[in-house]
């Protein structure tokens, strides 16, 4: 469409400190990378992101930029289309996915801009809010610092809530029976071992974890393991519900999961799985196969797309996203009454990043 052209692609990384070091079962980090993309055509400007590292906006910057600079910005698949091309000799998955994921999700707000729609409208509106669950409870937390973070969560009107654990299986039952002490009984308890388990253990684990009413177990060992994922979730008790997915970069890995019939609930995060185009066609394959679908951090992104498409039941309120998002958003919108509420009164994402803000973060 003349006079829709994308102008220029600019890209820019942010390293943000965590508020103290972090763990979960496998993994430990001291700080989060925020790469933000902003696509313009004409006078309007649209915002993107991921986290990632600083290879994604390198990609970003030397690869991608080029291939859809001069494009129709009113044709977003087929700038993704584009993309997903130019990466078949690098790897489509990891970086570059989420070099992808940022720039798709700046021309999807570049062209609700355009038409002057929040995005939420634009690609139709199914309900009224996204409910979350708030997500923190590292393992490098304290008892009294797991407590208090879940307790708050549930103070401010937030229905459910998940921790991490699969460090140490003692303590892990410890912390979950903790947990639940601090939440009362009325509020779902998620936990995620991040694949930290084996099988067998997972399945004493889910077992132990029974007794504390959990519902939620993610990613009880590694979501490479279909077979394991599977063998938990027919031995877990009735009521708990086995989700994986959000190492998803494309297509085939959620429909091998699904066909797997390894989850009860499969996780895609449009900041890796190729962005919101990425994101609403493994919507679609939940809908395919009656799997309900969860949206993995990035709370911001996914407010929208959890309003957006049928399948979705919550999305992850990530305590790390969630404050950066606060810091660096404007428009940010905390969760009320259980769910993220689309802001109809701002286009696009209804979010901008804000530059002064975050360039004392800038590498």
């Amino acid at each position: 469409m003349p006079g829709n052209e994308i102008d220029a692609i600019s890209v820019a990384a942010y390293r943000i400190p965590t508020e103290t070091p972090e763990s979960d079962g496998t993994f430990e980090w001291d700080s989060t990378t925020l790469v933000a993309v902003h696509a313009r055509s004409g006078e309007v400007t649209g915002f993107g992101y991921t986290y990632a590292g600083t290879a994604t906006a390198t990609l970003i910057r030397d690869h991608l930029a080029k291939r859809v600079e001069g494009c129709d910005a009113m044709a977003v698949e087929a700038s993704w289309g584009a993309m997903i091309r130019s990466v078949r000799n690098l790897g489509r998955r990891g970086i570059a996915a989420m070099a992808i994921s940022a720039v798709d999700s700046a021309l999807w707000d570049l062209k609700a801009k355009l038409v002057g729609l929040p995005l939420v409208t634009l690609l139709g509106q199914v309900r009224d809010a996204a409910p979350v669950y708030g997500s923190g409870g590292f393992t490098s937390y304290s008892i009294g610092r797991l407590q208090q973070q879940l307790a708050g969560w549930v103070e401010e009107g937030i229905p459910r809530v998940k921790m991490k654990v699969g460090r140490d299986a003692r303590a892990d039952r410890e912390r979950v029976a903790a947990a639940r002490a601090a939440i009362g009984a009325k509020t779902l308890l998620f936990v995620d071992a991040n694949g930290g388990y084996r099988r067998k253990l997972a399945i004493d684990q889910a077992e132990a974890f029974a007794e504390h009413d959990v519902r939620w177990f993610e990613e009880p060992v590694s979501s490479d393991d279909l077979e394991g994922l599977r063998l938990v979730r027919d031995r877990a008790p009735a009521v708990m519900d086995v989700a994986a997915g959000e190492y998803g970069y494309e297509l085939l890995y959620f429909d091998r999961m699904l066909a797997a019939e390894a989850v009860d609930f499969l996780q895609i995060d449009a900041t890796r799985a190729c962005g919101i185009t990425g994101f609403l066609k493994g919507a679609v394959l939940c809908e395919s196969r009656s799997v309900p679908l969860s949206a993995h951090c990035a709370p911001s992104l996914h407010a929208a797309l959890g309003c957006c498409v049928w399948p979705m039941h919550h999305l992850e309120y990530f305590f790390d996203h969630a404050r950066i998002e606060s810091m660096l958003f404007d428009g940010f919108r905390p969760p009320k009454d259980g769910a993220l509420h689309p802001d109809l009164s701002r286009p696009g994402l209804g979010i901008e990043l804000k530059q002064q803000d975050a360039q004392r973060y800038a590498v």
